[in-house]
């Protein structure tokens, strides 16, 4: 077993701390928010878990008691429990504003946590998300540039071996996957939706049959990286569109899903176009998918939404563990051209297309080219990511690029 696993988001949870009073950590379950905030503070930090009914009572029936024995600085976990605490915790804030770095508080659900943050402690928060492993911290790079960030000379690659690569896909980004390599991936991530379904879900009112929430999941696993068509589900699980609305937001505000919407130089029209979704962790889509082995799983029908699943978990990672809030979309003309994902950097669109093949040829690029010349004044030189080792120009401002480079 190994120790503890770097993570990108640490400097600036640290530059966070001593800038807010308060620091608001969320991320889904099991992404390793305490492990983080104790490596970093424990020390000074005081720590109190919300997560167990005798806790959350105290905190509920007396919270100026409450807040009077676990006086800061304090580690809070799992705050989505007693979001009710978040307006006393105001009061101390606002009677000491000089001190920074009091509370810093974790949550698995953005529902109540964020609605709470936003009425209580508005200008005093700082809010960061930590997600899954990306590719960079389980491989110790955690600080790697993103591709379009640096010369080619300074990306150092990581091993793009090509069943090694899919046996890490099926595995996930979790924490607890990377730490103990002998356990088994298939058995742990059917304990985590177990453990999603029971804790996250059903605290959740919208959804009253578990077993029907499974369904969809299963669904959106097997439709994943296809645009989304809300009145189809609804058809085929036989509930109301209203419903596949709402639990959509629901996985949203549990970190299991990435919503990528079409880009349009209009916000608004990007608003009522089809979106696609895709899985936050690919170890989560290959098992709800029911892929056990890596060689089926790259070459049986999932295996292009696997790979176009990872390179965009892998760019929303990478970003929202810099703070940062990706601004990412996917290009579609009515031709039926379409470019997977694009990446806005400050008004820059970097392009990046996934392809299961190690062999990347020009034609490969042919939509990115597409994309480039419709948008010339905003389209960055773009990327071919494929599970290969090649590194080359495929024409047209495109390249090659492995995934261990992403």
């Amino acid at each position: 077993m190994q120790g503890y696993i770097e993570r990108s988001l640490e400097p600036v949870v640290a530059k966070a701390a001593a800038e807010f009073p308060v620091v608001v950590l969320t991320g889904p379950r099991q992404s390793g928010k305490t492990t983080l905030l104790k490596h970093l503070f424990q020390r000074r930090y005081r720590y109190a878990s919300l997560d167990t009914p005798d806790m959350q009572a105290a905190a509920v029936e007396d919270p100026r008691g409450f807040l009077e024995a676990h006086a800061p600085p304090v580690i809070f976990d799992e705050m989505q429990h007693c979001p009710q605490l978040l307006p006393y915790i105001k009061q101390k804030i606002d009677a000491n504003r000089g001190r920074k770095g009091q509370y810093l508080l974790t949550g698995s659900q953005n529902l109540a946590l964020a609605r709470g943050v936003t009425e209580s402690l508005a200008g005093r928060a700082a809010m960061l998300q930590l997600l899954p492993l990306s590719r960079r911290e389980a491989e110790s790079r955690p600080l790697l540039p993103l591709p379009w960030e640096a010369g080619r000379s300074s990306v150092a690659a990581g091993s793009c071996m090509f069943g090694k690569l899919w046996e890490s896909f099926l595995r996930g980004g979790y924490p607890e996957l990377s730490a103990q390599p002998e356990r088994d991936a298939n058995l742990w991530h059917a304990a985590y939706m177990q453990t999603y379904l029971e804790r996250d879900v059903r605290m959740l009112r919208q959804v009253g049959d578990l077993a029907q929430y499974r369904l969809f999941l299963q669904l959106l696993a097997a439709r994943s990286g296809q645009l989304l068509n809300l009145t189809d589900a609804a058809r085929d699980l036989g509930i109301a569109v209203n419903t596949v609305k709402a639990w959509i937001g629901i996985l949203e505000a549990t970190y299991q899903i990435i919503v990528l919407r079409p880009y349009f130089a209009s916000a608004g029209k990007r608003l009522v176009k089809r979106p696609k979704v895709y899985f936050m962790d690919v170890g989560a889509l290959c098992h709800l998918a029911g892929l056990k082995d890596a060689g089926h799983a790259a070459a049986g029908p999932m295996g292009g939404a696997i790979m176009e699943t990872a390179m965009i978990a892998e760019v929303f990672k990478a970003l929202a563990h810099r703070g940062l809030m990706p601004q990412l979309y996917f290009w579609r003309t009515m031709a039926g051209s379409e470019v997977d994902l694009l990446v806005d950097v400050g008004g820059q669109l970097v392009p990046l297309e996934a392809r299961l093949s190690a062999t990347p040829r020009p034609e490969m690029a042919k939509a990115i080219r597409a994309f480039r010349a419709s948008l010339p004044a905003q389209a960055h030189p773009g990327y071919v990511v494929h599970p290969g080792d090649s590194r080359l120009p495929l024409g047209g401002g495109v390249s090659a690029l492995p995934y261990a480079d992403l």
